[in-house]
């Protein structure tokens, strides 16, 4: 019987994003909500890794003047980027990092 091969969930989401663009925007919204709530720092960098292979590895390094190897490196699991690389890389994917006022009854103390 021949073994069966399986493709990363990471893999089928940089697929469906490539056939499906006009979803990234609602799909950022929902990453950075979600690390609001709970601030998974790997998680967050590896989805921003998902759109960041979608809109172009060689883009986004060539609009950050940082390399490829960087981009990758900065957004894998194991990754710490300091603040000014994340929003460079953001800026390259046509994004800006703002802030939102937190509901009062949502505030950390």
């Amino acid at each position: 019987m021949a073994k069966r091969t399986y493709r990363q969930f990471r893999d089928v989401e940089e697929a469906y994003f490539c056939t499906h663009p006009e979803e990234i925007d609602a799909y950022l919204d929902e990453i950075f909500d979600e690390y609001a709530e709970d601030p998974n720092s790997a998680s967050l960098l590896a989805s921003l890794r998902v759109i960041a292979k979608v809109k172009g590895i060689s883009h986004v390094a060539e609009k950050t003047g940082m390399t490829r190897q960087g981009i990758q490196h900065a957004l894998s699991s194991k990754g710490n980027p300091r603040f000014d690389n994340v929003n460079s890389i953001m800026n390259a994917l046509g994004y800006r990092l703002v802030p939102e006022k937190l509901d009062s009854n949502n505030q950390h103390t």
